[in-house]
């Protein structure tokens, strides 16, 4: 008998991958954690009937949410993560040596312990001594920070549910009070292309432009998630995306990297015209 796991991308549309074993299922005081064998894609993590992470594409994610800033940011030393309980953010900002402290705040300790059993990969860095876990509310943690942080990257789950206040104007000041001087802000956006996720998406950077005196928003193009087309926002006290991309001192760090480049950096910030409408609109 064949297994599928769908998602619904839409109330009209879901997106179904063909399951060999069912490696792991748990409800946490949170939420339900499933972890699935695919033959296309792996090991799949899905946190409430919603695909979080698969091991075919995660990189994609975790690179443009983690070397975008990086890249730009001059010197980045301090980081706190919000969500990313899987590790692949941690994963990708463990290879830089200037950063000397990730904070790692996520909400549901099983879904680390699941991680680390199933997906060790993107566990793999959990355990560098710069790296420190609270199990903990982000917005009472954060509330307790102040110009603390040179890079804040919110992993968060879409914009409904546990993760809904991660997307209020009261969280972007909360951040903004955290960050440093220069610091940097960068959140996952969602996807602009089906109604409900545009709504939430542009709500979002509504809040956020209102916030921060330096917002933009670019994109990734990953097969798993709704659309297959993801935005991320990046918000500043200081540094322009583009006009301040250090891409010689990024290059000259030799970092391997399967989806980010300082070229792609550049274009992901270019977006198609009716999302750039979507945004002026709301701007």
């Amino acid at each position: 008998m064949d297994l599928w796991f769908s998602e619904f991308h839409a109330p009209d549309v879901k997106h179904s991958l063909r399951v060999t074993r069912h490696l792991y299922s748990e409800k946490s005081d949170y939420q339900q954690i499933d972890i699935f064998d695919t033959p296309e894609f792996g090991r799949v993590l899905a946190l409430d009937g919603n695909v979080m992470l698969t091991e075919r594409d995660e990189f994609i994610y975790d690179e443009m949410i983690t070397h975008v800033p990086m890249a730009v940011h001059p010197s980045i030393r301090d980081v706190l993560v919000i969500g990313a309980g899987d590790g692949g953010v941690v994963r990708e900002l463990a290879r830089y040596e200037q950063v000397r402290q990730i904070d790692l705040v996520e909400m549901d300790p099983q879904v680390v312990r699941a991680c680390r059993t199933y997906l060790p990969e993107n566990a793999s860095r959990l355990d560098d001594s710069r790296v420190h876990i609270y199990y903990d509310n982000a917005l009472r943690y954060i509330r307790r920070c102040k110009d603390q942080y040179d890079l804040i990257i919110v992993d968060s789950t879409d914009p409904f549910g546990p993760s809904e206040g991660y997307f209020t104007r009261e969280f972007y000041g909360i951040c903004y009070n955290a960050l440093r001087g220069d610091g940097i802000m960068v959140n996952q956006q969602g996807s602009p292309f089906y109604l409900h996720d545009a709504e939430a998406m542009t709500r979002s950077h509504k809040r956020i432009v209102s916030t921060f005196p330096i917002s933009r928003v670019y994109q990734a193009h990953i097969p798993t998630y709704a659309a297959g087309y993801w935005l991320f926002g990046f918000a500043s006290k200081k540094y322009h995306p583009i006009e301040d991309l250090n891409a010689e001192k990024w290059l000259s760090l030799n970092l391997r990297t399967e989806y980010y480049t300082t070229k792609l950096h550049k274009g992901a910030f270019y977006l198609p015209a009716f999302l750039e409408r979507m945004l002026r609109e709301v701007e």
